[in-house]
């Protein structure tokens, strides 16, 4: 063979690997193979919202195996809410995982910013089922994203500095952070506060500082946010339960294999009940935590905050549309569905 004709061949052969290498790289299986995913959420470890995510990650990563791998970063790494929303519906972040925020998305998650709407984690789950899945979820992805299940955030809670809260009366003038939800905010000020929202990453700072006097959230995101630190008192009010959403990229979602869909949703759903019996495991034990680290703890007068919160209720009915609706559809699904 003559110095042409085999350079000639070794060229079209080396030409014909690489297309098929190529090929191999891009094909179905081996894009499955190579998968990553990234899921941010704000809270940190032994926060429930957290421990939901990182409980998901294992059991979806156990079922696929070499096939797909889940990554959860945590303690706003890859933003705070609203920025890992915004990555979330362009594409570039498969999962995030809001909360109170979702009502800035879409109106009707206010819901959950009504005062003592959910009974129990058993009505929050009915709530889910029947209204959240069903009815927000489709309209969620008309705005890009993925709703894949309904876990806990948790009952919140006040902590100050300036006084134990035991009606709402004691809040007067209390700089209070809340998230950016416009319901919680309307709450507040009905109440008395000065509610000042802000990203959870900056809290325990604003609170050491002095910027703002408390705030309010679950106990796991007292404890492992470590306000106990910077905060004196420690009330108990119960004001809201609050969800929270694992929420994928749409377009994201809907290029990943068939296989790899079906194992995110059954996964999502799968994690629900034990989201819900770590959460009532952990209320109990680390509200005692904070009391032994000193926190000074109330348990506030609830039916007087149930009184103060009839003007949200009527406002919510009368600006979100369908609203007094999905406020007589989940009370009414308080004692099971």
């Amino acid at each position: 063979m003559s110095q042409y004709h085999l350079a000639k061949t070794t060229l079209i052969g080396g030409l014909c690997a690489g297309v098929l290498t190529l090929a191999g790289l891009y094909s179905p299986n081996a894009a499955a193979q190579d998968l990553q995913i990234k899921f941010g959420t704000v809270n940190q470890p032994g926060g429930m919202q957290y421990e939901s995510a990182a409980e998901f990650a294992r059991r979806f990563n156990e079922k696929m195996g070499d096939k797909a791998n889940l990554t959860v970063y945590h303690s706003s790494q890859l933003g705070n809410d609203k920025e890992m929303l915004q990555k979330v519906k362009l594409g570039t972040l498969d999962f995030s995982q809001p909360s109170s925020i979702m009502s800035t998305i879409v109106p009707e998650f206010g819901l959950f910013d009504m005062p003592y709407l959910v009974k129990d984690r058993q009505h929050a789950g009915c709530i889910a089922k029947e209204i959240v899945m069903p009815k927000l979820a489709p309209k969620l992805e008309a705005q890009g994203y993925k709703l894949v299940a309904v876990w806990e955030n948790g009952f919140r809670n006040i902590t100050n500095n300036v006084r134990p809260i035991n009606t709402p009366a004691d809040l007067d003038g209390v700089k209070l952070r809340t998230p950016r939800g416009i319901w919680r905010v309307k709450m507040f000020e009905g109440y008395g506060a000065n509610p000042t929202p802000m990203a959870f990453s900056e809290v325990f700072v604003a609170l050491q500082t002095g910027v703002i006097d408390g705030q309010e959230n679950p106990y796991v995101n007292i404890y492992s946010g470590k306000f106990q630190e910077v905060q004196k008192y420690l009330s108990e009010t119960r004001h809201v339960y609050t969800p929270s959403f694992p929420t994928a990229s749409l377009r994201l979602f809907n290029k990943y294999p068939e296989d790899v869909q079906n194992a995110i949703m059954e996964t999502a759903a799968e994690t629900v009940p034990w989201t819900y019996e770590q959460a009532g495991i952990k209320d109990g034990e680390i509200r005692q935590k904070l009391i032994d680290g000193g926190m000074m703890f109330n348990e506030a007068d609830r039916a007087s905050f149930v009184e103060a919160s009839k003007p949200i209720y009527e406002e919510f009915a009368k600006e979100v549309p369908g609203g007094d609706a999905l406020i007589e559809q989940a009370l009414a699904l308080a004692d099971g569905c």
